[in-house]
This record gives structure tokens, sequence and C-alpha cells, in this order.
């Protein structure tokens, strides 16, 4: 299996850290609020669109559009100035973050509502707050309060809804739809070729249901390519189901 591809392709990225061992990277608001003035100074300087925040205890999320192909620079900056920060201010030494920041590329603009909503409901799914929007160190947070940043205002929900709207979406529970949207998302693969990205196929499509002579050999098949990056939509077409009949199954 090829190592995930680190890519620095123009457009939208979903960005994440934590802490090492799972340790708090954010102890108190003061820290916060530090991470966010460098994510502005990072965003100005790099010409990052910011589209979605949330700062947890011991990790954070971003969804980054960059106008260059300069993510990775842009990034090791943040994470470097927000740590000598932190082991300064808190007298600590060694290392801050885990490892290397994970980034996804979103290949598919169709998705990013549902990765702004994922993003934003994490302080929900802690038990932090019981509604999006309640969370001060998050975007929804701005949005709701009408005191959105600069490096905010380019986002793609304040362009594509308004305010009434948008919280009305988030006020929904993610559903299992959208889990299982985010679960492939993260699970994907791509590779760059001649300057292009596109998803990385272990197989083409075919080959998945070849042998299949079982209603249950085709469900595990369609879990499979799905799995392997194979879009609902593309795996639906190809077994002559609905895509709500290919999302039961993914469920099951």
């Amino acid at each position: 299996m090829p190592r995930k591809l680190r890519i620095e392709s123009i457009g939208y990225h979903h960005v994440y850290n934590r802490g090492v061992a799972k340790g708090k990277v954010f102890e108190d608001e003061q820290d916060k609020a530090k991470f966010i003035e460098y994510m502005a100074g990072v965003a100005r300087e790099y010409k990052f669109n910011i589209h979605s925040f949330c700062l947890m205890d011991n990790h954070y999320h971003i969804l980054i559009q960059n106008l260059n192909e300069n993510l990775s620079t842009g990034m090791r900056q943040l994470n470097g100035q927000y740590a000598s920060y932190f082991n300064k201010r808190h007298k600590r030494v060694g290392h801050l973050w885990q490892d290397r920041f994970k980034s996804w590329y979103v290949l598919d603009e169709k998705y990013l509502f549902t990765l702004f909503k994922y993003i934003e409901s994490n302080p929900v799914k802690a038990k932090m707050t019981s509604v999006i929007g309640e969370y001060k160190y998050s975007a929804s947070y701005s949005i709701y309060k009408d005191a959105v940043p600069t490096f905010l205002q380019n986002t793609f929900v304040l362009r594509d809804y308004n305010t009434q709207e948008l919280f009305a979406l988030l006020g929904l529970p993610i559903s299992e739809d959208e889990h299982l949207t985010i679960d492939a998302f993260h699970q994907s693969k791509y590779k760059h070729e001649n300057g292009q990205t596109s998803f990385f196929h272990k197989d083409t499509l075919e080959n998945y249901f070849i042998h299949v002579k079982s209603k249950l050999q085709r469900n595990e098949a369609i879990k499979k390519a799905f799995e392997d990056g194979y879009s609902k939509s593309d795996v639906a077409r190809k077994v002559s189901l609905s895509v709500a009949g290919v999302s039961k199954i993914l469920k099951s």
C-alpha cells in the first residue's frame, strides 16, 4: 500500500494536528487566542483562505484553501511558531506536536459543506457545547456572532448561505450518510501525475465485481470499492442500484 501522498495542489485541504502523546496543546483561552493570531498571520503571508477551524484542547482542525502550492511551508511555520510560544510560556521542552500535520485534499467540492459541518461539530461531539456555533474557538462562532475576522471572510459558507439558512442546516445532527462521506474522504488516496491530482484506485471498478455470484458477495464488493475511493454514485451505476440503495448497504 503506497504512503499517503502529501498533496500541495491548489485547492481545499482539511488540515489536522494533535499534541504529542495526545497531550494538550492549548491550556487555556490565551493559548487558543495566540494560535488564532498566528493562523491569521500565516493566512495573510501565504495567501490562505480559511474556511473553517476548530481548536480543541489537544488538537485542531482547519479547512484551508491555498492559492499557491505552499501548504506545507505555511503549516510548518504555523506549527513551529505556536510550539515555540507554547514551550516558552509553559516552561516546557521537546516536541509539542505528535507528528507532521495531516492533510486531506478535497478533490470534489461537493463534500465541502459536510466537511465544514464535521469540523465545526467537534465541540458538540465532545459535549463541550450543545449546538454548532456556541464554541468560541471555531469559525461558526465568529459567523454566528457576526464578528468574522479577515482571514475567514472568504469562507464559502458566507458566499453560499445566509446566516439563518446556515445555522438551520448546522442544527441538524450529522447523519449516518454524512459520517460515511467523511470516513470515505479521510480514507481516500491520490496520485499526482502530469500536474493533475486524481484519486488513486487499487483496481478498476469492474474488477471488484468480476467474481461476484451472490448478493452477499456483491455487498462486500460494494464496501471494498467504496473504501478504496470510489464514490457511491460510481458504484451505484456499476451495480444498477440507487445511491440510496448503496448507502443502505454501506451502513449494514
